[in-house]
């Protein structure tokens, strides 16, 4: 019996096996020359060949059926089932598997594990489960997508086995729909079983939700709700005690606005309060519970919640300074405060925390501020990372304005060079002008020290060293290794320009590995060689050691000074007094700095300020000054005094090759005018962004102090910045969590209260991460705008809604407290029960079985996943394509059985011949052909001479004969025949040919 049917895939074309007969019919007479055998096998293959066309019309196909079952457990690993019970789901699958897999019909299993996303524990195999524990590490457990471990499952199960899908989980899915794709696993005939998980926490408290009002106004006294929630096995007699807090969170500082008693039944309880906002900014309302016995609660993750609401006012502007700048920008300050623009002061050691702390305000000016600033290790401070990604997203995504003002240590000249702030303004901070000579040449000593991660800090800085060059400087690294003293790159001249090499330099650093140097002086005597013969204005040395490498010779340090050549060091975990002497009194000695550092965090920071020497000549500082002018006439600039002061200097800058970057002030020198730029602005995001190259007026500008544009000019400038403001009353915005989804809704009325329709509203959102997140606002009803964006995690998502052309933003925020998976603490029986209650194309419904408890039961392992209940498999494969070639094929062998006669008596005659068996009739046979082998030769003769006989005889003229007239050839006389004419019966006469040469000879002697 063969393994596999025959099926059809048009079955509706087989129809056309009824010309079978005709075509017997037809080849039966047509046919009958050939023979009774070969008229037989030619109408055999004709049936053939035709059947085999029919078939491959109708779409034959080979169908396989197979019994065997594959069986995918999907075990559910998110944070809402306690880490016992994950376990115990791998002790039943292990003993399940084992008792219940057909060896005999090769039966497989695999595991799925699943949170937020789902992985592949086992793929199906032919053999039991022999794990002890889960390998797979699932990057996120703080949700449960039921889902996607579907999706997974279906995909990895072979087609030619029966499938059936066993779920182990609390039901409590809170990202994605299962249920909507069970509806395909059935059709595909796959079963599921459903293995739940009792969730036995007897007593749960958590806060639900802070509700807020969405037109909270400045001064106005507003409600506001605190949802608790109380899960209790009690019959809701018995309440809980507990401690409730509500803090008022704003600017990072914290302030309690209610503290008390509660005491809560069984279900919600609602704890009403009212609060009043008197100044503008972002709050954020958290509460607490903290119950008053540890019987009464489960989980600590759930027992707080927080709220987000933004007050808007006038506008407001955060002015950032350094410190040891204070007073810098005193005027400015009161020219915007005489605008009706507040001004809020903040220093560089005093920073913003957080994206929600800037919410409270319309623009930032970051006002001649470097990246890192400080004279000490400990006075040291710089934006860190995450605080320049605030300040962009809050432009681009959130539509607040950024200013960053120039002086001596800002800009290039700051360390802003390959920043994200860089890429928000207009201009790039690196020149990329070689004409302008802004060179500048670093080169770092690297010392291996004892500090714990100390060549890992070593990489660290010199990477944060090298990216804050620009194009045209000079970089080079030396190390001590076991040739010595010697450049990373370079040769013997080891300083590179930075531009074309950057990525090799830093790649090289990655691969670096500095040694214990035993001496200063010759790695310091290559330093000092190579800074001197480079081209550049600046020049500058940093060491790096524990201070153990002997003291450097006093003709090195006098080289280095000889050439203006500063060297800053860093004592990094120095052994005593005498080691940090020697690398104080290099630095005293070259006009450098020094610094002992006991930790690698501080490190970065200390050469990023380092490495700003080598971008003073970014700096530009004419003699006798210049007087910008105004080059484009933007509306900023409308009704300013179009006569400036002078300057004394700027930062060089590149102006970007954007077509919205506008250059609205220049200045006359440098010839080139892209790095001649004093004011620059463009729109970046839902933002704008501008740069002012020269300062406020403390050391460049001072001359624009008694300028009469002064206040117009500095308060048109950041009023042109700032987000829009105004009353918004006629909009409204609401946010709310649900389904693992941050749902926005806008309502808009016009003047009249009447609907506003089918505006074009623009959104963005950041999540936690401070990464844009996809928000489109679409008109569900009149008036009524909607649109999400799923949750990926807790924290602050900041929402931003432009209702449309020259209205105040919308901007709200939603606080995610805790996982989704914190929240539920109950089976979710009615999923679990509709999940295997589908019944599977050609199957029965799955089941539920017992409870998975805090062990496999043997009632459970005793449940069959290996069962019959589900439709075969059926492997097809197309079979058509074969049967076109047997056909094609079997054609060949019926034009050969018409067209060929093969005699096959030789075979039987050469097999007796073998044999050596000979009888009467082969001699009879013999006797017979030899006779008509004489008989051949006599009708052969006999035709020869025949042909003899027959000869040519030419007429016989008389002599005296009449002549002929030729011109009346009727005239001439009819000849008669001769009896020489006769033919000769006599065979003994001369041949035909002997007669004919004969005759010719004749007629010559007559001429």
């Amino acid at each position: 019996m063969l393994p596999f049917r025959l099926g059809f895939d048009h079955p509706g074309y087989l129809w056309l096996l009824i010309g079978l007969p005709l075509l017997w019919w037809v080849g039966f007479s047509s046919l009958s020359a050939l023979g009774r055998y070969r008229r037989w096998f030619a109408m055999f293959f004709r049936a053939i060949v035709w059947t085999a066309i029919v078939f491959a019309i109708a779409g034959v196909q080979m169908v396989w059926v197979s019994d065997k079952v594959t069986v995918m457990y999907l075990l559910d690993q998110s944070e809402s089932i306690p880490l016992a019970k994950r376990q115990v789901m791998l002790d039943y699958v292990v003993r399940n598997v084992s008792r219940h897999r057909d060896r005999t019909r090769e039966d497989r299993a695999g595991i799925v594990v699943f949170g937020r996303d789902a992985s592949i524990e086992i793929p199906p195999f032919d053999d039991d489960i022999r794990l002890r524990r889960l390998e797979s590490l699932l990057e996120r457990s703080d949700a449960t997508n039921l889902e996607s471990a579907l999706n997974l499952a279906q995909a990895s199960m072979p087609d030619d086995t029966s499938r059936r899908i066993v779920i182990v989980t609390d039901g409590n899915e809170n990202l994605g729909q299962a249920q909507k794709l069970v509806a395909r696993l059935a059709a595909a005939g796959i079963g599921i079983d459903v293995v739940p998980v009792i969730l036995n926490a007897k007593s749960e408290l958590l806060v639900e939700k802070i509700d807020l009002p969405t037109n909270i106004r400045k001064g106005q006294p507003f409600p506001a709700q605190v949802v608790i929630q109380n899960y209790t096995d009690g019959d809701g007699q018995n309440f809980s005690n507990a401690k409730l807090r509500v803090k008022q969170i704003v600017g990072g500082n914290e302030t309690l606005l209610l503290e008390e008693s509660v005491k809560l039944g069984k279900g919600k309880t609602v704890i009403p309060m009212q609060h009043t906002i008197d100044q503008p900014a972002p709050y954020i309302y958290k509460a607490e519970i903290v119950p008053d016995s540890e019987d009464d609660d489960g989980l600590y993750q759930n027992n707080s919640a927080t709220a987000y609401t933004y007050v808007r006012g006038k506008g407001r502007v955060l002015l950032i300074e350094d410190p040891n700048q204070e007073g810098d920008f005193d005027l400015m300050i009161d020219a915007l405060r005489d605008a009706d623009i507040e001004v809020q002061q903040q220093y560089t050691n005093q920073l913003f925390g957080t994206l929600a702390e800037l919410q409270a305000y319309d623009a930032v000016i970051l006002a001649g501020v470097p990246r890192v600033s400080g004279d000490t290790t400990d006075q040291i401070t710089s934006f860190s990372d995450e605080q320049i990604e605030m300040l962009v997203r809050n432009t681009q995504q959130l539509g607040a304005g950024l200013l960053m003002i120039g002086g001596p240590e800002a800009l290039g000249a700051g360390g802003w060079t390959g920043t994200e702030i860089e890429k928000a303004m207009p201009v790039d901070f690196k020149i990329k002008n070689t004409k302008v000579e802004a060179v500048g040449a670093l080169a770092l000593i690297m010392h291996a020290s004892e500090m714990a991660d100390g060549n890992h800090w070593q990489k660290v800085i010199a990477r944060a060293a090298i990216e804050q060059l620009g194009p045209a400087d000079l970089g080079g690294v030396l190390h001590w290794s076991m040739s010595g003293d010697e450049w990373l790159w370079g040769g013997k001249n080891g300083l590179l320009s930075v531009g074309p090499n950057r990525k090799a330099m830093l790649a090289a650093i990655g691969r670096m590995t500095p040694g214990d140097m035993p001496q200063f002086d010759p790695a310091m005597r290559m330093a000092a060689a190579s800074l001197t013969r480079a081209p550049a204005s600046v020049k500058h040395c940093i060491i790096i050691s524990d201070g153990d490498p002997s003291d450097p010779s006093p003709s090195t340090i006098a080289s280095f000074k000889k050439n203006n050549i500063t060297i800053s060091t860093v004592a990094v975990a120095s052994h005593g007094l005498t080691e940090s002497r020697r690398l104080r009194n290099i630095a005293q000695a070259t006009g450098g700095k020094y610094y002992a550092v006991a930790s690698g965090k501080a490190l970065p920071r200390i050469f990023q300020r380092e490495a700003r020497r080598v971008a003073r000549p970014l700096v530009f500082e004419p003699p006798g000054g210049v007087v910008p002018s105004i080059v484009f006439p933007h509306a900023l600039l409308e009704g300013v005094d179009p006569v400036l002061p002078p300057i004394r200097g700027f930062v060089f800058t590149q102006t970007k090759d954007s077509p919205l970057a506008q250059v609205l002030i220049q200045s006359p020198k440098p010839e080139q005018a892209e790095n001649a730029t004093v004011l620059a602005v463009w729109p970046y995001g839902l933002g704008r962004t501008a740069v002012l190259t020269t300062d406020a007026g403390a050391r460049w500008a001072g001359q624009w102090n008694d300028w009469g544009g002064y206040d117009k000019f500095y308060s048109q400038l950041v009023r042109w910045l700032m987000r829009p403001t105004g009353d918004n009353g006629k909009f409204s915005i609401a946010t709310q969590v649900r389904d693992g989804e941050v749902q926005v809704v806008v309502n808009a009325l016009g003047k009249d209260d009447n609907f506003l329709n089918f505006l074009d509203m623009n959104a963005s959102a950041l999540n936690p991460d401070l990464k844009p997140v996809a928000l489109r606002m679409r008109q569900a009803a009149p008036g009524r705008y909607v649109g999400s964006f799923p949750v990926d995690g807790t924290g602050s998502y900041f929402i931003n809604v432009l209702p449309g052309p020259g209205a105040a933003p919308l901007s709200t925020g939603v606080t995610v407290p805790y996982s989704s998976e914190y929240r539920v603490r109950e089976t979710n029986q009615a999923l679990i029960d509709s999940l295997a209650s589908v019944i599977p194309k050609g199957g029965e419904a799955g089941r539920v079985t017992v409870p998975l408890d805090d062990k496999a039961t043997e009632e459970l392992v005793d449940t069959n996943s290996f069962r019959g209940g589900l439709a075969l498999a059926r492997s097809i494969r197309d079979a058509w394509p074969w049967f076109v070639l047997t056909g094609c094929c079997l054609f060949l062998a019926d034009v050969m059985v018409r067209r060929v006669a093969i005699n096959f008596n030789w075979v039987g005659v050469a097999m007796k011949r073998l044999r050596g068996d000979t009888s009467e009739n082969d001699a009879v046979v013999t006797a017979r052909l030899d006779a008509l082998k004489k008989n051949k030769e006599a009708v052969d003769e006999s035709l020869q001479r025949r042909r003899a006989s027959v000869r040519f005889e030419p007429t016989e003229v008389d002599p005296d004969a009449a002549e002929i007239d030729l011109s009346n050839p009727a005239s001439a006389p009819r000849s008669q025949p001769t009896a020489a004419s006769k033919p000769d019966s006599q065979p003994d006469g001369p041949s035909y040919t002997e007669r004919l040469l004969e005759a010719k000879r004749r007629a010559k002697k007559k001429d």
